[in-house]
């Protein structure tokens, strides 16, 4: 074995978006609408929300209403922004997983409401695949995480 092919490191880097650079930021807009959106109308149909969430036995409702609310429009605004993306989408991926398997068990519905169910429990797995692949890869190349790329000050912490 030669000492150039012992000392060469594998690297790994993404791809760049050469076919649609737009891509990635139209897929994390689509991809944080549902998150602002529910956490906007969570405030806006506050009693309806915490009756629902009480109805599903979630303890200390007055506590996790404003926290639920608040993650989701934080999170979602910052895939949207691209800005501390991969926190961003870390912390939603976490916030979905309760809630999936709270509010979407499918498998404890009559019959008539399980294939409705079902699909919502999908549904928040597939998010949950698009929040993985942007920790994964980042919010690049259109965010405020790839303008600040080069300032270390500046850089979120998670995922450099």
């Amino acid at each position: 074995m030669s000492q150039a092919t012992v000392s060469r490191a594998r690297t790994y880097a993404i791809p760049e978006v050469r076919v649609l650079p737009l891509a990635p930021v139209i897929g994390r807009l689509l991809l944080s609408a549902i998150f602002i959106l529910s956490g906007v109308m969570k405030f806006l149909s506050w009693e309806d929300t915490a009756g629902y969430m009480a109805s599903q036995g979630i303890p200390n409702v007055d506590i996790l209403l404003p926290i639920a609310a608040t993650a989701e429009i934080v999170g979602g605004l910052s895939l949207s922004l691209g800005w501390w993306a991969r926190a961003g989408a870390l912390g939603l991926f976490l916030f979905l997983i309760p809630a999936t398997f709270v509010f979407h068990d499918f498998w404890t519905f009559p019959a008539a409401e399980q294939q409705n169910q079902m699909h919502h429990f999908l549904k928040n797995l597939a998010i949950m695949g698009g929040l993985a692949t942007v920790f994964a890869f980042g919010a690049e190349p259109m965010s405020f995480d790839r303008l600040f790329a080069g300032r270390s000050d500046r850089r979120p912490a998670i995922g450099r």
